[in-house]
């Protein structure tokens, strides 16, 4: 588990350091000061950590509000091919600095059409990628060799090859990627997986997670594009799609989620989308976070969206299976069940949820509740986050391959170790993509 200490640093540095922020401070506004200026091993002023955000869409909205409300970092630029869509992110972020900052001015804000343009700018120390699935892999390995830091929304990846090509971009840049998991810094979600790690519902037999369709096939009718975008570079490694509003909305001011999230050519279905948050949770819990399962059995009716049986090497079934609730995931075991959700935690009987846990007790790793400052700090320590790269990996992986499952109708073995199917070429064709040049 990471620290939340700081580094120590040289008092010569320090008192540099708390005079660039008095100045700045005097000034009643926020200030780009280049790094040289700082001296060696500085990212920031005040230790702050210049972030970049790619992918200015709806989903940066909440994440733009959790860096500056309940983190120190700064975020200094934005990238997106929507120029509505740039001119929306640097106000908003203007207004948050201004509401939670109480900053009068803000100077120095970068906006690119290109990112590969964000990433060339040695103010930017790390970057939050929220962009469409289909371009996570390739941002956020461009990002790693430019020497940034990632926040990666999920699900991590929208092939299992790119996830492995991410995992070793990870290790051998050194940098630190954090999944956007969060469901992991939530204090309920955190007991659930303990309670189940530690054996208070007995010996797991089944777990049952509930969550979106499979993906579909794009089907939307053209509509007239939008001048204020770059489409060509919007569809990028994916085929270049007819536009469609209710796929890339030229707005963030949509009272909808953007259905790119729907369709095999930009994303996994709800079925990635949401199971990156509660297959994620399921694999938490089993303690399986470098591992998966190694069998998936689809249901016999091919136009099934729900039904897919998958089997862990020790024998515990996990099924996508609508149990009533909701998204959630619901955990069967010899001694009682739970369930657990971002709107319920309950479990049968009452007592195994009210349970204080022993001295003895596995304890998962806790971040205090803030994904996002937790990703900052193991910067700053040069530790692991809590939803590092490999966990975010198999947790998608587990996403993908069911989509495999319901697309070829086909029981699958899975080998975890090698990550490849045995004996199906089909499947094993599907685990990458032929990236589309633009």
């Amino acid at each position: 588990m990471s620290s939340s200490k700081k580094k120590q640093r040289p008092p010569t540095s320090i008192n540099r350091r708390r005079f660039l922020q008095k100045t700045a401070l005097a000034a009643g506004a926020i200030t780009i000061i280049p790094r040289h200026v700082l001296g060696r091993g500085f990212t920031a002023p005040n230790d702050k950590i210049h972030l970049g955000f790619i992918g200015l869409g709806r989903q940066s909205n909440g994440l733009a509000k959790r860096f500056v409300s309940s983190t120190e970092a700064q975020i200094i630029a934005g990238s997106d091919v929507w120029t509505t869509k740039m001119d929306w992110f640097q106000k908003h972020v203007s207004k948050l600095s201004a509401d939670q900052r109480k900053v009068e001015k803000f100077d120095g804000f970068q906006l690119y059409g290109d990112y590969k343009e964000l990433l060339e700018n040695s103010e930017v120390d790390a970057v939050v990628i929220a962009t469409p699935d289909h371009w996570h892999a390739l941002m956020a390995i461009d990002a790693l060799k430019a020497g940034k830091d990632v926040f990666l929304e999920k699900p991590l990846t929208h092939r299992i090859a790119e996830g492995i090509e991410l995992v070793n971009t990870v290790e051998g840049t050194g940098k630190i990627l954090q999944t956007g998991s969060m469901q992991r810094s939530n204090e309920n979600f955190r007991k659930a997986c303990e309670l189940v790690r530690n054996g208070y519902l007995g010996e797991i037999s089944k777990v049952l997670v509930n969550v979106g369709d499979p993906a579909i096939d794009y089907d939307l009718k053209a509509e007239a594009l939008p001048k204020e975008v770059d489409w060509n570079k919007w569809c990028g490694p994916a085929p270049l799609l007819a536009y469609n509003h209710r796929l890339a909305p030229s707005t963030n001011e949509v009272d909808f989620w953007p259905d790119w999230r729907k369709y095999k050519e930009t994303g996994g279905g709800i079925l990635c989308d949401w199971g990156a948050h509660m297959f994620d949770i399921a694999q938490w819990a089993l303690d399986m976070d470098r591992s998966g399962p190694i069998r998936y059995l689809p249901p016999q009716d091919r136009s099934a969206v729900r039904g897919l049986r998958m089997f862990y090497d020790n024998g515990i079934e996990m099924v996508h299976e609508d149990f009533g609730r909701g998204w959630g995931v619901r955990f069967i075991g010899s001694e009682g069940t739970l369930d657990i959700s971002r709107s319920y935690f309950e479990t049968s009987p009452e007592s195994i949820r009210t349970a204080e846990l022993k001295d003895s007790d596995i304890r998962l790793y806790n971040s205090n509740g803030n994904h996002y400052q937790d990703w900052l700090d193991a910067i700053k320590n040069n530790t692991s986050p809590l939803c590092d790269v490999e966990t975010g990996h198999r947790s998608a992986s587990i996403c993908n391959i069911a989509n495999i499952a319901y697309q070829l109708g086909e029981d699958l073995e899975w080998d975890p170790v090698e990550q490849h199917f045995k004996g199906n070429a089909a499947a094993n064709a599907l685990r990458h993509r032929q990236n589309r040049i633009f």
